[in-house]
């Protein structure tokens, strides 16, 4: 605790991800929280920007300068979070010099890769930091496509049918591979990087030629494809929050709806063209929305989440079947983004939501680590 009494949070953005401009938005949002009540009161902020090139600078800029990128134009100091537990802080590395600057939560408010991944969690977990989300397992079965999705058959959780094959599958028995997603999951076919996030390298194949063009796209953002068979659906998402360690606590959200402005949600339509309309609660019967609400609290608990998650579903047109598309552990906070609006539909201001995720950080135990 610093001497003004108030917890010092630092808060992460930016990153070595496809991601790294939604993450530096949602963070400016952030930023605004925690100049409100109730976080004013609390915490005081200290922003570690990441470049793209996986530069660590400690950095006093305004919600629009983070938000615009701009940034990395004001005064920087670069800096590294140290793993010493004793240390409990980052240090700053200026003119020779180093300064400890002790931190009581960090909140990495990064999208994708190396934020989302349980990378950096693993790092917050060597330095005994407590920090906002899910914790090193949770966050890499979450971003793992394949692995997320062989949890929820071992837990029963319903989803879609799926085929997921490697680099090496696919460069030693590519048409074999093929062969197999074709008989198993018929066209159209969805493909998709296992490890990237936010709808970055997905296609929708029609047929073998888009399928192979499919794959190669996958392949660029990651070494293993995951294929999915297309539900004719309703796509809505939940909101989760709360830790594992106190399983009653945990809450998820009814579902709302995004009606997208592409043939399906695309990174553009999440985060840049502005023509999605957001849908709270959902186009679904009261009993279908309860449904929904109750497979998302078990997808939650059985992918090993912790503080929050974003849980997007599937509700099959015809037959209403509930189907778990994926966990998104850090999902969007930007202000038009899903989860704050679910949340501020449950009666939770955007600042009380940072206030309660930073509470909630703190109070976890902290289990084998």
């Amino acid at each position: 605790m610093n001497s003004n009494s108030k917890l010092r949070v630092a808060l992460f953005f930016g990153g070595v991800s496809s991601e790294h401009e939604v993450s530096c938005v949602s963070a400016s949002a952030w930023l605004r929280a925690l100049g409100q009540s109730p976080c004013a009161e609390q915490y005081e902020v200290f922003p570690v920007g990441i470049t793209k090139t996986g530069r660590w600078l400690a950095c006093h800029p305004t919600p629009e300068a983070m938000a615009d990128g701009s940034w990395e134009q004001g005064g920087c100091t670069p800096c590294v979070l140290s793993p010493d537990r004793a240390d409990h802080g980052i240090w700053l590395l200026k003119d020779g010099k180093a300064e400890l600057v002790r931190i009581d939560i960090c909140a990495p408010v990064m999208h994708g890769k190396n934020g989302e991944d349980g990378t950096i969690q693993g790092l917050f977990e060597m330095a005994r930091i407590p920090y906002v989300g899910c914790g090193v397992l949770g966050s890499a079965v979450c971003m793992d496509k394949a692995v997320a999705n062989a949890l929820m058959d071992a837990a029963g959780v319903p989803h879609c049918k799926w085929v997921a094959a490697t680099r090496a599958d696919l460069a030693l028995n590519g048409p074999v591979v093929l062969d197999a997603a074709e008989a198993k999951l018929g066209y159209p076919i969805f493909v998709k990087p296992a490890n990237a996030g936010s709808s970055v390298g997905i296609s929708k194949a029609a047929d073998r030629a888009a399928l192979e063009k499919a794959v190669e796209i996958a392949l660029r953002e990651d070494d293993k494809v995951v294929f999915e068979e297309f539900i004719d659906a309703q796509e809505v998402e939940c909101a989760a929050i709360g830790n594992p360690d106190d399983p009653a606590s945990v809450m998820t959200t009814r579902p709302g709806e995004i009606l997208a402005g592409a043939e399906f949600y695309t990174y553009d339509d999440k985060y840049k063209n502005g023509v999605s309309q957001t849908v709270i609660p959902a186009h679904l019967s009261e009993e279908k929305l309860d449904e929904v609400k109750a497979e998302a609290r078990k997808a939650y608990l059985a992918l090993n989440c912790a503080g929050l998650s974003r849980c997007d579903f599937f509700v099959e047109r015809g037959t209403g079947r509930v189907l778990c598309n994926e966990l998104n552990t850090l999902p969007g906070f930007t202000p038009i983004s899903m989860y704050p609006k679910l949340m501020e539909h449950e009666g939770l201001s955007y600042a009380a939501l940072v206030d309660k995720l930073l509470q909630l950080a703190l109070h976890r135990r902290k289990g084998a680590y």
